[in-house]
């Protein structure tokens, strides 16, 4: 007992605790210089590109109106006598993501409720790594599976009733692919959010009579509301800046349209194409594509916002 006291206490003060560590701890002060170090350069990383974003936008918004850029209907700004209105390519960005989560809404909740509520700790290990290894797929490998046999297979089955079937190059071919590649970040996280939800709930409900589906859907899931809320939100923003599916697979048509069947041009397909062109450098054409991006950025942006509200909003304390 006297041998732990001394230990506590040390030599030079007995009979009082010292809580503080007897030698410095230069090797926990150098984790936490590198953990500071990361966070400021993510930061400055962010301020960075901001501040290489703002410049030619302010020098495009100089020649083109705001209410232009942001409310006309016709964009064509590769042409001699080009109209500027971002509005059509709004639209295909988030038609394509809409389908997308058409597709993944179903398909990951269903998965992480699976996961979650139904698999044995075997089957689990074996199918929550299995659904990830989707988002290790390059996103060009998505592209050409939509336009090699996703479109196919919409145009041999797609239903009279709603018109003429996709042609190549579709929102609907694009926004499954889309769908597919954000499954592993909605399965995965609202799973990780499910489990993590205390066993007592379950069991309480269960001792009311309660079927494991109803358990699911009427404990489990507002339970863990906020963390599938942010899967969601995060699938959202990952599928608003995807680049190369909608490249390949939805067309490089600015229709101001929601029709599946039709061509598109996303956002990020217009900058992907633009930006690796023979657009002069410092040309209102160039500049377009820093207006672009900074819009997206923006929209990337008060999505996240909306997030962090929403997880704090339904956010749930057990002790």
């Amino acid at each position: 007992m006297e041998a732990r006291d001394t230990a506590l206490t040390g030599p030079a003060a007995p009979g009082r605790l010292r809580l503080e560590a007897p030698s410095p701890r230069y090797g926990e002060k150098a984790i936490k210089g590198l953990l500071a170090a990361c966070a400021g350069a993510s930061i400055a990383i962010t301020v960075a590109i901001v501040v290489a974003l703002i410049g030619p936008t302010l020098e495009f918004f100089q020649e083109v109106a705001v209410t232009d850029f942001l409310f006309g209907t016709e964009f064509t700004p590769l042409f001699n006598d080009g109209e500027f209105g971002v509005l059509p390519i709004v639209a295909g960005t988030f038609s394509v993501t809409f389908w997308g989560l058409v597709v993944a809404l179903p398909v990951g909740l269903g998965s992480a409720i699976y996961l979650s509520e139904y698999a044995s700790r075997r089957v689990r290990n074996v199918v929550k790594p299995t659904l990830e290894v989707l988002a290790g797929i390059p996103t060009v490998a998505f592209g050409f599976f939509a336009l090699n046999t996703i479109t196919p297979i919409l145009r041999d089955n797609w239903p009279g009733f709603l018109g003429d079937p996709p042609g190549i190059f579709s929102a609907g071919a694009a926004g499954v692919a889309l769908g597919l590649m954000i499954v592993p970040i909605i399965a995965s996280i609202s799973e990780d959010a499910m489990s993590a939800v205390p066993h007592g709930l379950r069991e309480g409900a269960y001792a009311l009579g309660a079927t494991k589906m109803r358990v699911a859907l009427r404990v489990v899931i507002p339970a863990a509301l906020s963390g599938i809320v942010a899967s969601i939100v995060l699938a959202i923003s990952r599928a608003v800046g995807e680049t190369m599916i909608v490249l390949i697979a939805a067309g490089s048509t600015p229709n101001f349209t929601f029709n599946p069947a039709e061509s598109i041009q996303a956002m990020t397909a217009f900058i992907g194409t633009t930006a690796t062109g023979d657009v002069p450098t410092g040309s209102i054409k160039y500049q377009t594509i820093f207006a672009v991006g900074t819009l997206l950025f923006a929209m990337t942006l008060l999505m996240n916002f909306i997030s962090i509200r929403l997880v704090r909003k339904y956010r749930e304390v057990y002790e």
